[in-house]
């Protein structure tokens, strides 16, 4: 959700509105068996929004996908590369920024299932290096909702690895009493990656990699991109238009650092809605992910997932992912016992990073989700623009 720690690549100019516009006439299609039974224009319309917000943002780039019980429709526009005249496509790859937590809080429930964790442990337990007064008082459900009691959004810029980040969780003393507050942070998720990857004896990326990513089909997803794949990966750009990639940061890999494509990302929203049934005990950890573990502002807080009740407004999605709730602490309330989200519930994750912007979202119960994914970082309320006009065209 949330701009993270970046370095400009040495790249040509910035796209001009003309390129964008080239390549929307450009814009491809795959077809696969179903969706056009959402509605009769449905290429068309896609086609419609696509463009008005690529002519609202200068994303050069842009891959839609919606998927339902009967199928999937993936949508590619514009250039994944303008300096290179290279389209996007379904193997280009994106930075997700935020949207990788959910990968992350799959590996820590992943951890739950198999009984190495408990959503209950302060994290400390099995990372004890960052005990401290303040982390000792939280909980990993505490990591996987930012209900830390305000915990900051990023790390402090003197924070540079591992051993800082050690040092800071150790100093670090919440506000408020965790669980009344939702502050939407890197640090909590980073660290959840770290705990999770204790638990499970091995490296947090190889372990993203072999236990959720590839059973879940996402062959297409990296933390670090291979050199082969180098070519796919597409050029970000930053609000006024220069080429950016995302830089190493602390803990960036658990908190914003997957890249994957469009594909990949459809496919894990359909794992999560139950469309690709997963494997044992994969399954139960996505399951437990949605519900709702927190109430603050418009929003139900699950670990990652946010949702919002039917007939979830348009008005309450926005507010729910408004700067105010990202940018500043904001009360929370505990729910006892967790709420799953109702059928028609709007379940939703944005992610950004400061070259890149995605969405993915969901109607639970029904089936019918969907992923944004371009190339030019923009204001949240422009991917959602797209977004409620997506869900209108799919029925979700």
């Amino acid at each position: 959700m949330t701009p993270s720690r970046h370095a400009p690549a040495r790249h040509p100019a910035a796209p001009t509105r003309r390129a964008v516009t080239a390549g929307l006439l450009s814009a491809t299609a795959l077809p696969t068996a179903g969706l056009a039974a959402f509605a009769p224009e449905l290429e068309a319309r896609v086609a419609q929004a696509a463009r008005a917000f690529m002519e609202r943002t200068g994303a050069p780039g842009l891959a839609i996908g919606l998927a339902g019980p009967a199928g999937r429709r993936l949508f590619f526009f514009g250039m994944a590369d303008p300096a290179r005249a290279a389209p996007v496509g379904d193997g280009t790859l994106f930075e997700l920024g935020s949207l990788s937590k959910l990968v992350t809080v799959a590996l820590a429930a992943l951890a739950v299932e198999e009984g190495r964790l408990r959503w209950e442990d302060a994290p400390g337990r099995h990372v004890p290096e960052i005990s401290g007064p303040g982390t000792d008082r939280l909980t990993l459900l505490h990591l996987a909702t930012h209900c830390t009691g305000g915990m900051p959004l990023q790390f402090p810029a003197e924070v540079r690895g591992w051993a800082d980040a050690a040092a800071w969780y150790r100093a670090w003393v919440p506000p408020a009493p965790p669980g009344t507050l939702r502050a939407y942070a890197n640090p909590s998720i980073g660290l959840l990656g770290v705990v999770a990857a204790r638990a499970l004896g091995g490296d947090f990326a190889a372990l993203a990699r072999d236990r959720v990513l590839r059973p879940l089909g996402l062959e297409a997803s990296w933390h670090a991109v291979p050199a082969a794949r180098q070519g796919a990966y597409a050029q970000g750009h930053t609000r006024d238009g220069r080429p950016i990639r995302l830089a190493p940061g602390p803990l960036d890999l658990e908190a914003y650092g997957l890249r994957a494509t469009a594909p990949d990302l459809l496919r894990l929203v359909e794992a999560q809605m139950g469309l690709l049934p997963p494997p044992a005990p994969l399954g139960a950890a996505l399951a437990a992910l949605p519900l709702g573990r927190y109430r603050s502002g418009a929003l139900t807080q699950g670990a990652i997932w946010e949702w919002y009740p039917p007939p979830a407004t348009a008005e309450a999605i926005a507010a729910g992912n408004a700067d105010g709730m990202v940018l500043r602490p904001n009360a929370a309330a505990a729910l006892s016992p967790p709420l799953p989200p109702p059928d028609g519930a709007f379940v939703n994750k944005t992610g950004a990073t400061n070259g890149f912007g995605g969405y993915a979202a969901y109607a639970a119960g029904r089936g019918l989700g969907l992923v944004i994914l371009a190339n030019r970082n923009h204001p949240t309320a422009e991917r959602l623009a797209l977004a409620l006009e997506l869900r209108a065209i799919i029925g979700a």
